[in-house]
């Protein structure tokens, strides 16, 4: 049979080779007479009964799609999808396996495999099958040749003077040569720069190609590809526009310098071209992209400023997501974040089993982050400092610090690792989700909850003489005849115990570290009358409040 090359147009009569391969005979004789290849448009080119032989075969004639059994002998399906990976990636791979096979199979996914199936295989579903891979083989054919069209392009591209155009214009707008040098030398290539301009810079980045991702090498080299594609449909726009001029930085980026007249309708403007971009990019290569404004310069001198802010604008994007565009000239950054203020309304949400409250504050805190724009290194200390609130809540009631430890340091890794705030702040509500369900379910039926919520109470208000068993009992919604028995079920003690033993150990701390006067720690502690609070004292300890100050004061 004569064979057609693929055009990337037409694909209607190219007859689509596939190899079969399969250590049983009986399942290759069912598998080729049962199947209309001419039907399906394809041909059997070959049949092997291993992965050894197969990959031989693929040596010495041209397949587009193998057919492969998971367990043979020689070399299985699982490492002849590892060699046609590494050595024949426009081949499609489809694996057939038995049921106790099947998960490990799945793992092929990091060898491009395109479909796993089930074993026994009917007609139908193989039938299904090869059409569904037919797509792929056309699919990868045409990215085939876009890629090479696109490297033909930029390799043409960097030799011409289009490349010596953007580095003279990025010395320009970076300042790293000297301004009145850089206009002369723009002059020349026919770039005139207004003297009674104001400008600005807009740097453009493909979301794909950025630290959102891990990158390999072919990612990498893609990404000049595109950005090659990127400056086209930029500088066709602005130049359409008589806006100012397009050029790339570096591989990956491209930049535009925008220069008249300071208005209101020129802003408008601007952010309107740069709308136009990224819809153009979208639509041409399926890429999103990024995009920041740099503020208003007055002069060429002043430039480097416009651009480095456009260029910081760019890194909000693991803050607020991709598809950014931002114009630093309309944004009030209030850097400041009240974060302990949110965690205590967070922590308050959680100890009371307020859920609505709790993912309340947790969006409180996730807008005030990003209102803040904050860099990746300073939004993911405020996370943590979120975790490390919840944990310390979950603390007071759970007691095993070692537990309570790894699991705050492990939700804090996952924190710092992800690419994005969104996924980050995920992380968060996560573990607070996480630590909220389970204080709910912890011992509710005996009342802990309750005492451990009285006794957190106990903590913050200790300081106020009107601290009583109606007051906190009041706060929990409960009587004081139940509040009473669940307390001194749990804690072994009632609570006037606990109050007073609180007051004495805050007591005992002011007394060793300050040089206050006994009154004036009574009234510190809860206590009206310093008398009492000195009867107190001695009853606790077995001294005085003075005696025990000149005993243990540093």
């Amino acid at each position: 049979m004569k064979e057609k090359q693929i055009d990337q147009g037409d694909f209607t009569d190219y007859m689509y080779r596939i190899l079969l391969v399969d250590d049983e005979i009986l399942v290759r004789d069912a598998i080729r007479e049962n199947i209309d290849w001419e039907g399906l448009g394809c041909e059997l080119s070959g049949d092997c009964q291993n992965g050894q032989e197969a990959a031989e075969f693929v040596k010495q004639h041209p397949v587009d799609i193998v057919l492969t059994d998971i367990c043979m002998p020689y070399m299985d399906g699982m490492e002849l999808s590892h060699f046609l990976h590494d050595n024949y990636p426009d081949i499609v791979i489809v694996i057939f396996s038995g049921f106790g096979e099947f998960e490990y199979a799945k793992k092929a996914i990091q060898y491009n495999v395109s479909e796993y199936m089930l074993k026994p295989v009917t007609a139908m579903e193989l039938t299904a099958v090869i059409e569904k891979m037919k797509e792929k083989v056309d699919q990868r054919q045409k990215e085939k040749k876009k890629m090479e069209s696109l490297t033909r392009a930029s390799e043409n591209y960097r030799k011409n003077a289009q490349m010596i155009r953007s580095k003279a214009i990025e010395a320009f707008v970076t300042c790293s040569r000297d301004v009145g040098e850089s206009i002369e030398q723009l002059k020349g290539m026919g770039i005139e720069i207004g003297s009674h301009s104001h400008f600005r810079v807009a740097v453009f980045d493909m979301d794909i190609y950025s630290d959102m991702y891990q990158l390999d090498v072919e990612k990498r080299q893609e990404s000049a590809l595109m950005a090659f594609v990127l400056f086209n449909i930029s500088d066709e726009i602005v130049t359409r526009e008589n806006m100012g001029i397009a050029y790339q930085e570096g591989n990956n980026s491209v930049c535009i310098l925008f220069q008249g007249a300071k208005t209101r309708d020129f802003s408008h403007r601007i952010k309107s071209v740069c709308r136009e971009i990224q819809q153009n990019v979208k639509e041409v290569i399926g890429i999103e992209v990024s995009m920041g404004i740099g503020d208003w310069v007055n002069s060429p001198e002043e430039l480097i400023l416009s651009h480095d802010l456009a260029r910081k604008a760019i890194q909000y994007r693991y803050l607020l997501g991709g598809n950014l565009l931002l114009d630093m000239a309309e944004q009030q950054v209030n850097g400041a974040v009240p974060i302990y203020e949110l965690t205590d309304e967070l922590t308050e949400a959680v100890r009371m089993g307020k859920k609505e409250s709790m993912e309340l504050a947790l969006s409180k805190i996730e807008e005030a982050i990003k209102g803040a724009l904050v860099d990746k290194s300073r939004a993911c200390v405020y996370l943590q400092q979120v975790i490390r609130a919840v944990s310390n809540v979950y603390g007071r009631v759970e007691g095993d610090e070692e537990k309570l430890r790894n699991q705050r340091e492990t939700f804090t890794q996952r924190v710092t690792e992800q690419k994005s705030f969104q996924q980050a702040i995920g992380i968060v509500k996560e573990y607070a989700e996480q630590v909220f369900d389970e204080l709910l379910n912890l011992n509710s039926s005996n009342g802990q909850r309750q005492a451990y919520l009285a006794l957190d109470y106990i903590r913050n208000n200790y300081m106020d003489p009107d601290l009583s068993l109606n007051s906190i009992c009041s706060y929990l919604s409960i009587s004081t005849s139940h509040f009473s028995t669940i307390f001194k079920e749990v804690t072994g003690g009632t609570f006037m115990d606990a109050l007073i033993s609180t007051r004495m150990q805050k007591a005992k701390e002011l007394l060793e570290n300050t040089t206050l006067k006994n009154y004036e720690i009574a009234e510190k502690v809860g206590f009206s009358d310093p008398h009492y609070f000195g009867i107190s004292f001695k009853k606790i300890t077995g001294k005085t409040p003075t005696e025990y100050a000149r005993e243990y004061r540093k």
